[in-house]
C-alpha cells in the first residue's frame, strides 16, 4: 500500500480504505480461484495494482468519462483506475465467467459504484466509450481490429478519445503499423520499481 501513496499522495481516506482493503480481498478469492499467480499474490500492489495505475499518469480521467476494460481478468487494470477515478464509469469485460464472478464481488466490497462486470467478449460489446483500456491480452493489431469500433467520436478529455494498453518486453513490429499516431510511454519513467524497467503504457488516438 505504501507503494501507491509514494506515487499518488493525494489520496482521499476513502480511497487509501479501498486500496488497503483489495490485499485481503484478493488473497481471500485467489484461495478460492486462482487468479493470480501464488507468487505474484505477494506483489500484488507493484505488479497488479501500481502498474494498473500507470495509465492514471498519462491521463487524468474527466468526470463521466466512460471506459471499455477489455480482457480484466481479475479486475486490472480496471479496479484500480476505477478507484482512483470515481466520477468515471468503467465496465469490465472478461470471455471467463468465474473472473467476472470476482470482479463484481470485489467492486461490491469496496462500494465502487461505477463499475460494471460484463461476461462476454469485446467483439459482442456495441457500446461506445470514450477509452478501451487493457493489459495486454492480444497483439496489439489484433486488439485495435477488436475494439476502434467502440470508441466514440467527442472528447472530453485532455487527450483524443482512443485505446491505452499496458504492454511489456519489445513490441515495434507490433506497432510499425500505427509509427505516426502511436505513443509509447515507459513506466519507468514514473515508477522506480524494478519490475517496471520493460513495461510501456501505449496509447493509440482513434479518430472515426
Amino acid at each position: 500500500m505504501l507503494k501507491i501513496l509514494k506515487y499518488f499522495p493525494n489520496l482521499t481516506p476513502e480511497q487509501i480504505t479501498q486500496f488497503e482493503k483489495m490485499d485481503r480481498i484478493y488473497r481471500d478469492w485467489n484461495g478460492k480461484i486462482n487468479l493470480i499467480s501464488r507468487k505474484d499474490i505477494d506483489s500484488l500492489y507493484e505488479k497488479h495494482i501500481l502498474h494498473s495505475l500507470a495509465i492514471a499518469k498519462i491521463i487524468d480521467f474527466r468526470q463521466g468519462t466512460k471506459i471499455l476494460d477489455v480482457g480484466t481478468g481479475g479486475g486490472f487494470p480496471g479496479i484500480p483506475l476505477a478507484i482512483l477515478f470515481p466520477s468515471s464509469q468503467f465496465v469490465l469485460i472478461d470471455s471467463t465467467g468465474k473472473k467476472i464472478k470476482v470482479v463484481m464481488a470485489v467492486a461490491e466490497e469496496l462500494e465502487l459504484k461505477n463499475v460494471t462486470a460484463i461476461h462476454g467478449r469485446a467483439e459482442d460489446v456495441k457500446e461506445e466509450f470514450d477509452f478501451v483500456i487493457s493489459r495486454a491480452v492480444t497483439s496489439f493489431p489484433v486488439f485495435v481490429g477488436l475494439v476502434e469500433k467502440n470508441i466514440t467520436r467527442k472528447s472530453i478529455n485532455a487527450l483524443p478519445n482512443g485505446i491505452i494498453y499496458l504492454k511489456g518486453g519489445d513490441f515495434q513490429d507490433e506497432l510499425k503499423d500505427f509509427k505516426r499516431n502511436v505513443e509509447v510511454t515507459e513506466i519507468a519513467n514514473f515508477f522506480n520499481e524494478p519490475f517496471f524497467e520493460t513495461k510501456k503504457v501505449v496509447y493509440l488516438p482513434v479518430n472515426k
